[in-house]
């Protein structure tokens, strides 16, 4: 016999119980060991005894399966008794009597009566009176309240846990079950928001309204009022979204005013404050303008190659070092950059003599006149001269030839020492490359300082390669002893311009024949003491190599073209070709 078949005999299960013919509810069966309706009468278990035999005899609710009306009574049964049952334990110690009844039937089939909807009064069911008979009758279990109070089953009985907080509700009857929509769960609080005293509650709990549910609340205070957000949340959060939106506006418009706005530009041409620039080799336009950007002579390098571009020569600006203005516009910058003079730097022009550089450093450094000069030959030999150069005594400068000829950037740090010792190391690389050691002695010449000699002869009377190599041709002609016209002279009017530190076209034949000086041509046999200029290249190779066409004698009749001849008579009609040009040229 179950807990809910108690009475004073064997009874069906009556279909007004809640718990009849119920097929799908499953989950409020009663826990092990405890009165599942709390209140019923304790003297209902001690008219008749409940239990005749152990637990473990189970197949006398077998009988019931043939009545299809109670599958639940089977299964409660099963539930009931297939476990020890801590519950019951005392209870058999108190009833003697148990043991001594025979087994029977537990519920004996009766008629079924009419099934009447039963009526919730709030604390349990009404079903009505009686016992499941023919008729309606009494339930002994009607009127208990199984939520509120504790059950009066037997001594040592667990309480029924339907009337805790932590139980499920109480089973409601099939007619009213999921009728009505579950409440929507209430948003958990933060476990951050337990009060002050430790008691574990949360803030609103204790005016009782509160839900059942354990750790839920109605998201509002004492008195119905919504809980007040955190200030310090919303100024953080405010904070946050002010960033991401400024931040936002801000590279917003950078990128289009970068993309679409004017560069930023200054006007005019610069004031104030003057700074060297100096621009690498290879540098493109982009990287000129951040290097001027840098240096705060443009406002914008995007200004700088806007103003390159619109310019025709704007992209033959040249490597190097430009002494600018802070604040120049970017059409100001390009137009200083395209203008070679403008540079700070000093070029070395193929053929030009020394006397012409010392003057240019001077004036690129700002030293008084005569300062590199008086250098030069003071510590000329401890400015990198190979061996073989600068041992004649007779030299008018022994660094003469050895200033190579290029472009030297100049710096903040440069010093007429520095920019001498560069250039001969420049001209002395050069040389060395060129092998002119071994090439003197094929050339029939005394030493490589000849080689340099006849190449700044070369280049000083020539007006490009190919005349350069004719040149070379006439020295090395005029040179050779079998010359019976010009008696080994090479008569070149350039190195008695040099002898003279001058550059003069018309001057006086015989009073240049008569200058005894080892420069000299006009005056001395072969090849002066040593080099008139600086050689390039071009001057340098055409030396090495000549042309071999028997070249003796040359002439520029229009100051623009040579004229290249074999024969003496042939040289003396251009001669004279020459001469006539020059009085018509100066009126005469």
């Amino acid at each position: 016999m179950t807990d809910y078949g108690r009475g004073r005999g064997p009874e069906p299960w009556h279909p007004e119980d809640p718990l009849y013919g119920d097929q799908g509810w499953t989950g409020h069966q009663t826990q092990q060991g405890q009165v599942p309706y709390a209140g019923a009468p304790q003297q209902e278990y001690q008219q008749e005894p409940q239990y005749q035999q152990p637990y473990p005899q189970q197949p006398q609710y077998q009988e019931y399966q043939q009545y299809p009306g109670y599958p639940q009574q089977q299964q409660y049964a099963q539930q009931q008794y297939a476990q020890p049952q801590q519950g019951y334990a005392p209870q058999q110690a108190q009833h003697p009597q148990q043991a001594q009844h025979p087994q029977q039937p537990q519920y004996a089939p009766q008629p079924q009566a009419q099934p009447q909807q039963p009526v919730y009064d709030g604390q349990g069911w009404d079903t009505g009176q009686g016992q499941y008979t023919a008729a309606v009758q009494t339930d002994p279990y009607a009127g208990a309240d199984y939520a509120q109070h504790p059950s009066a089953g037997y001594p040592g009985e667990a309480p029924d846990l339907y009337g805790t907080d932590e139980a499920f509700p109480p089973p409601q009857p099939p007619g009213r079950r999921h009728l009505e929509p579950e409440p929507a769960e209430q948003e958990e609080e933060p476990e951050g928001d337990l009060r002050a005293d430790g008691a574990g509650g949360r803030d609103g709990d204790d005016d009782g309204d509160d839900d059942g549910s354990a750790g839920r609340r109605g998201g509002r205070t004492k008195g119905g009022k919504p809980k007040k957000r955190s200030g310090t949340a919303c100024l953080v959060a405010a904070v946050v979204i002010l960033g991401v939106v400024g931040g936002g506006g801000y590279y917003g418009y950078s990128y289009i005013k970068a993309r679409f706005a004017p560069a930023e530009d200054f006007a005019g041409e610069g004031a104030g404050e003057v700074v060297d620039v100096e621009i690498p080799k290879g540098a493109g336009l982009g990287q000129m303008g951040r290097i001027l950007k840098e240096a705060g002579v443009v406002a914008s390098a995007q200004a700088f190659v806007d103003a390159a571009n619109a310019n025709p020569k704007g992209k033959s600006i040249q490597p190097g070092v430009y002494p600018m203005n802070k604040k120049m516009s970017g059409a100001a910058a390009v137009a200083l950059m395209i203008d070679p003079t403008k540079l700070n730097v000093i070029t070395v022009t193929e053929g030009m003599r020394n006397s012409k550089v010392y003057e240019a450093i001077d004036k690129k450094l700002g030293k008084p006149d005569g300062t590199t000069k008086e250098i030069a030959l003071r510590d000329s030999k401890n400015l990198g001269l190979p061996a073989w150069a600068g041992n004649n005594p007779k030299l008018m400068d022994p660094l003469e030839g050895f200033l190579f000829p290029t472009r030297y950037d100049l710096s903040k740090d440069s010093t007429p020492e520095s920019l001498l010792k560069q250039m001969v190391k420049n001209a002395s690389d050069k040389y060395a490359e060129l092998g002119i050691e071994a090439k003197a002695k094929e050339l029939g010449l005394e030493n490589p300082l000849q080689v340099v000699t006849v190449a700044s002869l070369v280049n000083a009377e020539g007006k490009n390669h190919d005349d350069f190599r004719k040149m070379s041709e006439v020295v090395y002609n005029r040179m050779k002893k079998t010359n019976d016209v010009t008696n080994q002279k090479i008569e070149f009017d350039s190195t008695y311009n040099y002898a003279k530190n001058q550059s003069e076209i018309n001057f006086n034949l015989k009073e240049a024949q008569a200058f005894n000086n080892p420069y000299n041509t006009h005056f001395i046999k072969g090849l002066p003491v040593g080099p008139i200029g600086n050689p390039g290249m071009d001057a340098l190779t055409a030396t090495l190599n000549p042309d071999h066409g028997g070249w003796m004698f040359f002439v520029s009749v229009d100051g623009n073209t040579t004229t290249f001849t074999k024969t003496y008579d042939e040289h003396l009609k251009l001669v004279a070709e020459f001469q006539e040009r020059q009085k018509q040229k100066n009126g005469g």
